[in-house]
């Protein structure tokens, strides 16, 4: 007895001394910091491993589901496993503010985000302080509603006006692209949030994006493809890239280790983690929700270095599983990517368990969103001085977008705010509008949104509201509206978003033909009375306007300006916030002139499989300054309530080891106060690589100069500025010879000329033979 007692004891004691040290080994492979990160990837099994590795899923009917971390709308989770001390973390979408739900079950509480002018906008602003302002208020934002990861800001390159998501990138420039983008990445990482700099890359189009192949030259990718995504990535280390849906010369850039290793990581030092875009790698959405059992190829992806995929499915999950037991994926590329990703799990809110309080300073941001679309705007015409108008002006208002004003896009980058003023609104909040016009607008489209066709179908994530046509204007309500009035103002607006490209259409990048009849109407019987009409632009990406601009006396483009639109605008109109926007994207005489006209979408208008990027490194002005094409409006152009002088322009290669710094004073001689922005141009030599006529190199806005005041703004160029890509030896190459620096207002308004010459060619760096076109 007292043997099986001793036995006992022994074998309690042995049991305790083993719990002990499991429950040690526990304790000492908890996540705390990166040093930790081996011991409990070391302690993790392969399906805990797996499992943060691939997406929850989704839940919910929308696209963007609800997820299961409380955050309802958000778009995504990374698993956590809680016995190591690994949170959930959660995504939600952007990019022209945080995209969540407003209303929750069980709350009467509203949870609105602000709605942020979009990208377009924001780089017409060519302020990169605004933009980081931008990201501060966003990141707040994200902080206080419990987010930790922004799936945003997007950079993908304008290459041709009727993509239908431009409105959520920046530029036809890479170098505004890139520096925009890190100036908001900073702002909102300030926060102590994370970013995600999308879709890495050549997105360029809606059509057939999930499996579109992308053909472009090498020399084009590293100068207008990833040029904005390597100037983000050095600025600003975003917390996260994500992959692209399209392939890129045959492989899907989610499974290219080149792009996602070589590049990304190894030649620009990106620490963050990479994920895919929504179900990116599969052929089809179709596929995984009608068959439900198609995979992508995980091990492409995982070996290629795209750390998460996201959403998730139990089938890929599966996968990746029976890979590593089957030998076909050594455990260590989960391991790798694994800890790319806890590295960033560390620096999360919901790791260091902050108490996000679901109230942010909306009141506060949204005065940011109305200074930001007022500095976004971008004043194409102003006959006569039209602008800005009379804080008495008596104002005959037409155009259904006076009541439907479009804050932004459709689709992910769409947000849920708690209003949007229109331009109805703020007009007549500052102005005097012709109250029976008014009304009438505001029956007719309340009148016909109510009807059956002109309703957005429900639970529809990608379709847009239908456009309603524009109301009939009888002409002997017109002349009484003129009568009335001091001006007329007439609004037209256009909408686009993820899921669709534009069409080189009426109602689209045309105007109908009620559009124009309207135009030419209104117009007609103001001028007939020595009175003058202004069209005010509510859209989100380049439409025609060569046709009609000549009948009216004033063009704004405000883009799509966010949820303060009708305040903002009225801000302009008034004089109360002098233009300062210049666009970043140019504006063609006609579609035909386009340099990608001929291949957009694809090669193939039915089924377009692959695209060929024709154009090589001839995008925007840079096409059209070299073959001479005349476009409606320049990239960098747009006029100012005052007028500016460029001087004493002067170069120093002295102060500063291996660069020249450019300076050039700006003066206000206007007669009020106002922002400049100022444009460097670099004309290079061209004895073995073909070259732009000029490139953008440098860009500087000016504080609010007062008349008679003058600002000293400066630039740096450096050797890697000088540089183009050489193909033939894989090389940034600056080629001797002489080089012309232009500063002007624009890219055919060059005010200042300074020149140097390099003695030999130099090879800046060297990089990889990368990314060649199969084809």
């Amino acid at each position: 007895m007292f043997n099986i007692f001793k036995i006992s004891l022994v074998l309690l004691l042995v049991f305790s001394i083993f719990i002990l040290n499991e429950e040690r080994a526990l304790a000492e492979a908890q996540l705390t910091d990166e040093e930790s990160i081996d011991r409990v990837v070391a302690e993790m099994s392969l399906e805990e491993k797996v499992s943060i590795l691939v997406g929850p899923g989704m839940s919910g009917e929308s696209l963007v589901g609800l997820t299961d971390a409380g955050v309802p709308g958000a778009a995504g989770n990374i698993n956590g496993v809680p016995r190591f001390g690994i949170p959930a973390i959660v995504l939600a979408d952007g990019p022209a503010g945080l995209r969540i739900n407003s209303t929750r079950e069980g709350t009467e509480e509203t949870f609105y985000a602000t709605a942020f002018p979009v990208a377009t906008a924001i780089a017409s602003s060519w302020n990169t302080d605004l933009a980081k302002e931008v990201g501060d208020a966003v990141g707040e934002e994200i902080k206080e509603y419990g987010v930790d990861i922004w799936l945003a800001p997007a950079l993908n390159i304008h290459r041709n006006p009727l993509t239908g998501r431009n409105f959520e990138y920046y530029s036809e420039d890479p170098l505004i692209s890139g520096k925009m983008a890190a100036a908001v990445v900073n702002g909102v990482e300030d926060n102590g949030v994370g970013t995600t700099i999308k879709h890495f890359v050549a997105n360029n189009q809606e059509t057939n994006r999930l499996s579109v192949d992308a053909i472009i030259s090498q020399r084009a990718l590293r100068e207008i493809y990833l040029r904005g995504f390597e100037i983000a990535v050095k600025d600003a280390q975003p917390w996260s890239v994500m992959s692209s849906y399209n392939r890129l010369n045959g492989s899907y850039t989610s499974a290219n280790q080149e792009l996602l290793t070589k590049i990304l990581r190894d030649e620009w030092g990106f620490k963050g983690f990479v994920m895919t875009d929504w179900f990116g790698g599969y052929e089809s959405l179709k596929v995984i929700f009608e068959e439900g059992n198609s995979v992508s190829d995980v091990v492409a992806q995982m070996q290629a270095g795209n750390d998460l995929l996201m959403p998730g499915t139990p089938n890929q999950t599966q996968a990746l599983i029976d890979a590593v037991k089957s030998g076909k994926l050594d455990e260590k590329i989960l391991d790798r990517n694994l800890k790319n990703i806890l590295k960033v799990v560390l620096q999360t809110p919901r790791f260091k368990e902050y108490r996000y309080s679901n109230k942010p300073k909306l009141k506060t941001n949204a005065e940011i969103s109305r200074q930001v679309a007022t500095e976004g705007m971008v004043l194409l015409k102003n006959k006569q001085k039209v602008l800005p108008l009379n804080s008495d002006a008596k104002i005959g208002l037409f155009g259904n977008g006076q009541i439907e004003t479009i804050k932004g896009g459709t689709g992910s980058g769409d947000v849920n705010t708690a209003y949007t003023i229109s331009i109805a609104k703020g007009l007549d909040e500052n102005f005097e509008l012709d109250q029976d016009l008014l009304a009438r607008y505001a029956t007719y489209v309340s009148t016909l949104r109510g009807l059956k066709e002109y309703q957005k179908p429900p639970h529809s994530f990608f379709e847009q509201k239908p456009q309603i046509p524009e109301k009939p204007l009888r002409d002997n309500e017109i002349s009484a509206v003129v009568e009335k009035t001091d001006i007329g103002v007439i609004v037209i607006v256009r909408n686009s978003g993820e899921g669709g490209d534009r069409k080189n259409e009426k109602g689209d990048f045309l105007l109908t033909d009620e559009e124009q009849k309207m135009i030419e109407r209104v117009s007609n019987a103001y001028h007939k009375v020595g009175k003058q009409v202004v069209v005010v632009l509510n859209i989100g990406g380049v439409i025609e306007v060569a046709s009609w601009r000549d009948k009216v006396d004033g063009i704004l483009l405000s883009w799509q300006p966010g949820q303060e639109a009708g305040y903002a605008i009225a801000d302009v109109l008034s004089g109360r916030a002098n233009p300062s926007g210049k666009l970043a994207t140019t504006f063609p005489m006609d579609y035909g002139d386009v340099p990608s006209a001929a291949n957009f979408p694809g090669d193939d208008p039915v089924d377009p499989s692959k695209v060929v990027y024709e154009e090589g490194i001839y995008v925007g002005y840079r096409y059209y300054d070299k073959f001479d094409i005349k476009p409606a409006y320049e990239f960098g152009y747009g006029l100012s309530y005052t007028s500016f002088e460029y001087s004493n322009l002067k170069l120093n290669s002295n102060i500063f080891k291996d660069k020249i710094r450019v300076t050039v004073d700006i003066t206000n001689t206007g007669k009020v106060a106002g922002k400049e922005v100022v444009e460097l141009y670099l004309n290079a030599p061209d004895n073995k690589l073909d070259k732009p006529i000029q490139e953008l190199k440098g860009f500087a806005k000016t504080k609010l100069l007062q008349p008679t005041e003058t600002q000293t703004i400066s630039f740096e160029i450096d050797a890697r500025t000088l540089a183009s890509f050489d193909e033939n030896k894989s090389a940034w190459l600056a080629e001797a010879g002489k080089y012309e620096l232009r500063v002007g207002a624009s890219s055919r308004d060059i005010r200042k000329r300074a020149f140097f010459k390099l003695k030999k060619d130099l090879i800046v760096e060297e990089v990889n033979d990368l990314l060649e076109p199969t084809n």
